[in-house]
């Protein structure tokens, strides 16, 4: 490579925090692994991201395998559009969830994962229904590409806001006469309690230590960005290493991380580098879009805005609201955790949480990235923007784009409406915004 072609590509290179690096270190190791499962003899469960049973699967040393991690990586490495783009010639609707279409795509391509290596076939298909019907639907799919058995967990809605003792004893009891005989009928091993309680041990010490995390962003500047920067945070903990020593350790130090960047009052890292002064503290509902997710976060950036709190960072567990596991009431433990998942949460109890973000920290105003194709997000948003504008006193804002599918996102009308937004911040509150930008 000459020199000037090796400048462009530094220059392309994103920026990373160490803790950054070092996840995305940890996620292909586990691909690395379950790769040569069949060689090993190890067993892989497909599961989902809300509501997943990792400690449960890692106490029968089961590896985990999520579509929807499987999607969104596609979209971040290009490949989610041909993925798609074959779904739909099969006869999938454009209307139907893209990360489906491209986990369906990508099956039908070989089922090459995110390290360019071939995913296992499935020996457990493991769904816990946490409001997002489209999974059901999309396990009935992966159901006839493979023969691999069927557990489902249905878990109640929390249509008032409560976990009550009817739905918990209705999850435990599911658990005990339905997914561990099929976890020992696959893995030929008998449920081993105290094994399950040692991981959700280690879960909960990773846990206290991701809220830290995320709690950081109370501070001004925010050292983190808890929407596009906490993706990476949340990864190892949402999808293959909760219960385990390699979590707690990323997490204490990660953790460790960020408060070097309190005490030095640095704000987060951003693709670009560490990010100029904190203009705007913004709570933001709804997930990302991934084709184009560095091109996304640029935008704000360039604005000196901070996304102080996030419910897509919540997807998969409410930590900061106090759950923990708990290994002196395991099956109940996990229980809780599933009902408590955020796409399991009515529209009045996300309200009150968004209200909540707000005030707690200090925000300007909301964000909603409305996703075309997730009706489990995007259901009832403009509800949500009404009542929350309303309850907080602070202005929100609506934009539009698709989880993994570039038709979807378009550049030019994000960045229109995202500069319209903080212009109007701006003008509503140029002392605040003014001595946000001097601290």
């Amino acid at each position: 490579m000459s020199r000037p072609d090796a400048a462009v590509a530094a220059a392309s290179e994103a920026s990373k925090d160490s803790s950054q690096v070092r996840q995305k270190e940890m996620i292909a190791r586990h691909f690395d692994r379950l790769a040569k499962s069949k060689e090993t003899g190890e067993k892989s469960a497909y599961t989902f991201v809300p509501g997943n049973l990792s400690e449960l699967l890692l106490s029968f040393d089961v590896l985990p395998v999520l579509p929807e991690i499987n999607a969104l990586q596609s979209a971040m490495r290009g490949r989610s559009a041909e993925y798609i783009s074959v779904a739909e010639k099969l006869g999938h609707s454009e209307d139907v969830c893209t990360y489906v279409k491209s986990d369906i795509g990508m099956l039908k391509s070989g089922n090459v994962g995110p390290t360019g290596q071939r995913l296992p076939d499935p020996d457990l298909l493991l769904l816990s229904y946490t409001g997002c019907f489209t999974f059901m639907k999309w396990f009935e799919l992966l159901q006839q590409e493979y023969s691999a058995p069927v557990s489902m967990l249905h878990v109640p809605y929390q249509a008032d806001g409560k976990i009550t003792d009817a739905m918990r004893t209705y999850v435990v009891d599911q658990l005990k006469r339905k997914v561990i005989p099929t976890l020992e009928q696959v893995t030929g091993r008998a449920y081993d309690e105290d094994r399950l309680k040692e991981c959700l041990a280690l879960s909960a010490k990773a846990e206290d230590d991701l809220v830290a995390v995320l709690k950081s962003a109370r501070n001004r500047p925010s050292p983190i960005d808890s929407y596009f920067g906490a993706v990476y945070y949340v990864g190892p903990i949402f999808s293959s290493f909760r219960g385990t020593q390699e979590a707690v350790d990323y997490y204490k130090a990660l953790r460790e991380e960020i408060d070097e960047r309190v005490a030095k009052k640095q704000g987060p890292v951003t693709p670009e580098g560490e990010m100029g002064a904190e203009r705007f503290r913004i709570v933001v509902e709804g997930p990302p879009n991934w084709t184009s997710f560095r091109q996304f976060w640029k935008m704000f950036s360039d604005e000196g805005a901070v996304c102080v709190a996030s419910t897509y960072a919540k997807v998969g567990g409410m930590y900061d609201l106090g759950f923990r596991h708990d290994p002196s009431r395991p099956l109940e433990s996990l229980a809780e955790y599933c009902l408590g998942c955020y796409t399991n949460l009515s529209l009045p109890t996300r309200i009150d949480l968004i209200v909540k973000y707000l005030q707690e920290y200090e925000a300007d105003g909301f964000l909603i990235n409305s996703v075309k194709s997730c009706n489990s997000f995007s259901a009832g948003q403009l509800h949500i923007l009404r009542e929350v504008e309303a309850r907080s006193g602070r202005p929100g804002g609506f934009i539009e784009s698709d989880l993994v599918d570039p038709r979807y996102f378009s550049a030019a009308n994000i960045k229109n409406r995202l500069e319209s937004y903080f212009q109007m911040l701006q003008q509503k509150s140029p002392s605040s915004v003014g001595l946000a930008a001097a601290r």
